[in-house]
Parts: C-alpha cells; structure tokens; sequence
C-alpha cells in the first residue's frame, strides 16, 4: 500500500516574540497572546524563502530514507507564499537536490492545504506505478500586512514526505475533501499583502469545512475519534483546532503531541504537516493518525494514516526532529524583523 517512506521538517531558527510585535504596535500582548495562544513564532532569514526552506525539508526526508533521488518521480511543492509568481518551485527544489530532469514538477495552491492536496494527487501516480515515489512539500513565509492580527501568527517552515509502497513507516488507509467557495481570505493579483473575511474565518469557513471533511471520512471508513490514537489539525490559532478536535470528540491527549502553533505559529502549508511529523517521530507500530488540514477559500483535506512495523527501527535513526528544530532558536526584535521584510520585498 501507498504510504509514507520518509518525511523531513525544517523550522528556521530565528523567532519573534509575540509581545515584541504587540509592543510596537501599542497593543496589549498578554490579550493578544490569550487570544491566539500563540507566544512567538519562527521566522525565515534574510537569505531564506520557500525554495530554500523546502529544500532543506526534502534533503532531510531524503538523507533519512537513504534514497537515490532519481527515484523521485514527482516533486510537488504547496505553498501561498512561492517566490515567483510566474516560474515553479519545484524546479528550483528539483535543481538543488541534482535530479537530472525525469520528473514531474508541479506547484500546488489553496492557501494552507496545498500541499495536503498534492498528497491525493500523488497518491494514484504510485498506485498506477507510473512513478516509484513522490516527494510532497508544503512551505510557506507567511505574509501579513505589518500591524495586521495575522502578522502574531504567520509564521515561516516547511515540512517534505516522501510517498512510496516500499516499507512505508506510515500507510495511507483512506483520505476524503471538502470544499466550497467560501471568500475568508484572499490576495489578488499584484497586492502585496493578502486580506481576510473576519467574520466568515471561524464557523462558515474553518469550523464548517473541516467538520464536514472529518464527517465524510469517518462515514467512509466506519470510523470515529475513539478509532485513532493521535489527530492533528491545521493550526491557524490555539483555539481552532482545540474547539475543532472537542467537536468531533477527540481527547487534548491525541493532539497534544501534533500541536505546535503554540511554539512556532502558523507557517500554512507546513502546518498540520508539521504537526504530523512530530506524531511520526514519537509513534509506535500499528497506531492510527487522523490528519485534517484547512485552506482558505475555502477546503479542508482528511487523511487516515496506520504506522507499519517499519516505523520502530525508521526512528532509531532519527536525528534533528521536530521538538530539535523548534527548541533551537535565536531571537531577533521587530526592527529587525521589518529589515528583512522590506529586503525581501515580501513581509514574512
């Protein structure tokens, strides 16, 4: 069965403190930090964008497998913040990691599911055995306007997995999707800076399109939340997918080993993939992970994955994983943080 082979994560080491940013603003951070539960978030440097966070996601993912890249037959990069507007990511990605030119390259888009789409989209190119592997990234520098809210938790990551049916550590059991055209967040074409709906980002955006993607996939695979022993959901705030996860009755202590907005915020596409790495860096053979992402505009992706035999002796070898990445920090202030926004031409 088609599962996951390898994943890799990459968190950038530089954060900004919630308080820092709410200090500038004249804002009440202890307020702001209740609100959101969010305390600091990563940030790309100045020489960092998608390309380079995913690539350093995918070397990881690739190192751990031991895998020769040519047999890669697809790289899929989703993200909201690619650096061209016109030229794919996932060339670049395919360059740097030296694939010589026989694959599919395709960049993905649905603001923070992106790449979680791309996931069902590969899935059926291994199946067929068109393609051995896929290599699936979600990566984001997140953008916000300087003194918007979303500037507290836009954050900056990514997370890459690897596809295959040799020895996955993770098979893919079922997955369902959910969408409508609901406008809760949006940037048209030469705006700088991205606006949301208020109102329509709670109940008819997140709440509605991932209980209505978790539903589908519990009917279709007879399932529920006492079937599965971790749940992760995409992390826009701490009290979304927390409120989310009491809905559809599941415990704090399955999500608390995914949660990690708390930590480093919302890098979007990276998100719940994120948060599914740090399950896979834990869990013992044979346990169920229920996966939900959301995407503004609005759709939300569910995927049941079930550990093999093969994820016990994948861990051993584990190094630099999730919890690694987001312990190693150094903090920068919100000039600073301004500087490399305005260098990059793009705020973070």
């Amino acid at each position: 069965m088609v599962g996951i082979t390898s994943y890799g994560t990459y968190v950038p080491k530089l954060r900004i403190r919630v308080e820092d940013i709410a200090s500038f603003w004249n804002k009440d951070s202890t307020a702001i930090q209740n609100h959101l539960g969010v305390f600091e978030k990563s940030v790309a440097a100045i020489d960092e964008d998608a390309a380079t966070l995913a690539t350093e996601a995918a070397l990881l993912a690739i190192n751990r497998r031991d895998l020769d890249p040519e047999d890669i037959g697809a790289i899929l990069v989703g993200s909201e913040s690619h650096p061209y507007s016109v030229k794919p990511t996932s060339t670049l990605v395919g360059s740097f990691l030296g694939l010589k030119g026989n694959f599919t390259a395709l960049d993905t888009e649905f603001a923070c599911k992106a790449a979680t789409a791309a996931i069902s989209l590969s899935v059926g190119l291994i199946e067929a055995k068109r393609i051995k592997n896929s290599l699936i990234i979600g990566s984001d520098t997140a953008q916000a306007r300087p003194g918007d809210p979303l500037e507290y938790s836009a954050a900056s990551a990514a997370a890459a997995f690897i596809l295959g049916d040799r020895k996955p550590i993770a098979v893919l059991k079922d997955f369902a999707s959910y969408t409508s055209d609901t406008p809760d967040f949006w940037r048209r074409d030469g705006q700088k800076y991205p606006s949301h709906g208020g109102r329509f980002t709670g109940e008819p955006a997140y709440f509605h399109h991932t209980t209505m993607a978790s539903q589908s996939l519990f009917e279709k695979t007879k399932t529920s939340a006492k079937s599965f022993d971790y749940a992760i959901f995409h992390m826009p705030n701490s009290k979304f997918p927390k409120d989310l996860a009491k809905r559809l009755g599941f415990t704090t202590k399955q999500i608390a080993d995914g949660f990690i907005v708390d930590k480093i915020g919302n890098p979007y596409s990276a998100s719940s993939l994120i948060g599914l790495a740090s399950v896979l860096d834990i869990a013992k053979p044979n346990q169920k992970i229920f996966v939900c992402s959301y995407g503004s505009g609005a759709g939300s992706d569910t995927f049941i994955f079930e550990t093999t035999k093969y994820i016990s002796p994948f861990q051993k070898k584990l190094k630099n994983i999730v919890t690694d990445q987001i312990a190693e920090k150094q903090y920068t202030d919100y000039p600073h943080y301004l500087k490399i926004a305005k260098a990059r031409n793009y705020h973070l």
